[in-house]
């Protein structure tokens, strides 16, 4: 299924969307694309325990299989952009989010973000959403940010050029041309890194990378999910947004 184009209708129609989304995403982490020992839960924001992933690597033991994670050294992730960072700048997200835990200490893992109309109206509303996005990473949570609307004037590279010119590495990143939405997984490490795949409206969503670990992921089921989601939504606004 393509993305549709969402500006075509407000934030509200958008926004019940976005919830089922969420819920399937979150299904299916727990049937699916989850190893064992990790589960998912829908919160409207994410508290910031003083807990790593990497603090305890005795809790878990990520080796590959049919239902397991990918080795990066093994499979890198399928993306169009690779960007690490190139400095050691201090870099300091939270909102209705997917969190991936581990059931040892129940420990946040990852985040998954779905941007929304309201993350990028005004300067403030990106500003907010940025610093959260890399207060997340220094906390040591991999990142999964999906932003189906194109850049606005407060953020003129999206939202992933908006978060990697805030965590200062060096390497900014350029919207390629017919391509202005973007899916960008990071990963948290002492230098992040960010894999990005820039895409259009009436595209399929491509799997995406959650990292697990600096050195591990699952594919996340996007178009699956959203074509799901997608079955909820009203005909009187999927017209609309297929026009």
């Amino acid at each position: 299924m393509p993305v549709h184009d969402w500006t075509r209708v407000d934030a509200g129609i958008f926004h019940d969307f976005h919830l089922s989304w969420v819920v399937h995403l979150s299904e299916a982490a727990n049937q699916a694309f989850l190893p064992e020992g990790y589960y998912a839960m829908i919160e409207q924001r994410a508290a910031p325990p003083d807990l790593r992933a990497a603090d305890e690597p005795n809790v878990k033991e990520l080796t590959p299989g049919p239902a397991g994670p990918f080795s990066v050294a093994e499979a890198p992730p399928q993306v169009a952009v690779t960007m690490g960072a190139d400095d050691n700048r201090h870099y300091a997200l939270r909102r209705r989010t997917l969190t991936i835990r581990h059931r040892s200490g129940d420990e946040i893992v990852a985040l998954v973000e779905i941007a929304s109309p309201a993350n990028k109206d005004r300067a403030s509303a990106v500003r907010d959403f940025v610093e959260k996005a890399a207060a997340s990473l220094g906390q040591g949570y991999h990142l999964l940010v999906v932003d189906l609307f194109p850049p606005g004037p407060h953020e003129p590279r999206g939202l992933h050029g908006a978060i990697w010119d805030w965590i200062g590495a060096g390497q900014p990143y350029e919207v390629p041309d017919g391509k202005p939405l973007a899916l960008a997984a990071y990963v948290a490490d002492v230098l992040p890194s960010a894999f990005v795949e820039p895409i259009a409206v009436g595209t399929a969503l491509p799997d995406m990378p959650l990292f697990l670990d600096p050195e591990w992921y699952v594919n996340v089921p996007l178009e699956e999910t959203y074509a799901t989601a997608y079955r909820g939504v009203p005909r009187r606004w999927r017209e609309v947004v297929e026009a």
